[in-house]
Parts: C-alpha cells; structure tokens; sequence
C-alpha cells in the first residue's frame, strides 16, 4: 500500500484478547499494511504508552500513534474510559481513535461518538472481513485523510 507520508506512522492497537491481538497482526500484513504496530492490553496500558510511563518511558519504546485501534471490553480500565481520557487531554485528542470492538450494542455506539471517537467498527466475524476492514482503515486514515502533525513519528 503507498502512503502520501514520507515516514509511516505507528497503529497502536489496545486489546485485551491474545487471539485477537494476533488476528489483527495478521490481518495487518495481509492487507499490506507496512505501518508500525504496537500493542497494550487494556486501558491503564495504553494511556501509560501514551503519557510515556513505566515500561514506555523511552520514546523507542512508545512512539506518538498516529491510529489509535480501541477494544471498549478490556480489563482494569475499559476502552470508553481511556478514550475520554485521550479526548480530554490537548495533546492526545487530535489522534484518531477507531473503535474496533465485538459490541453492536447502541448505548457503546452512541457513548463511543459521545465521548469523540472517530469511528465505531464492529469487528467482522471472519479472518477475511477482518483483512477487509484493515485494508480500508489503512487507506482511509493512511492514504486519503490528512492527520495532524503528532511530533515524533517513527521512519
């Protein structure tokens, strides 16, 4: 997949589900997305990587997301708590933030926009659909949109 962007930007995916976490890898490669890919596994986990804290002090180890992939189900803190967090502090609002979650619930969907997320995606029930989706996030967020400038993208 070409990118308009001279460095590729980093997809952080915040899932709690190992399987899960592995299908999105794969379904990442598949759909030729060449992005750099992080993961943590629950909300307390993504806001350490990105306030820099703990085991993601080193900014190697933590680099500015330019994608934000959200599981809302997770333990310790779920996905609708840490997106609030994101969407209240001026430095991590402007990151985009998909939520990717096996809930069709509306009261999710409606809270999830509430709280600014940038789009809310029921995850497909098969591999390929899942591939599908990437693909078209990949395009989308990497290809058509233009992000705002995050600081310190990886090369």
């Amino acid at each position: 997949m070409a990118s308009t962007h001279t460095t590729l930007i980093p997809i952080l995916i915040a899932e709690d589900d190992e399987e899960d976490r592995m299908l999105a890898k794969d379904a990442l490669e598949e759909s030729r997305l060449a992005n750099p890919i992080h993961f943590v596994q629950d909300g307390v986990e993504l806001l350490d990587f990105l306030y820099r804290r703990g085991p993601y002090r080193a900014p190697d180890s933590s680099p500015r997301p330019g994608l934000i992939l959200l599981d809302i189900n997770m333990p310790r803190m779920t996905g609708l708590e840490a997106l609030r967090e994101i969407k209240e502090d001026a430095e991590l609002r402007r990151i985009p933030v998909v939520i990717l979650t096996t809930s069709r619930a509306d009261e999710d969907i409606i809270r999830s926009y509430d709280l600014g997320v940038n789009s809310f995606i029921s995850k497909p029930v098969t591999f390929e659909g899942l591939v599908a989706v990437m693909r078209l996030l990949g395009t989308y967020w990497f290809e058509i949109v233009d992000l705002a400038p995050g600081g310190d993208q990886c090369s």
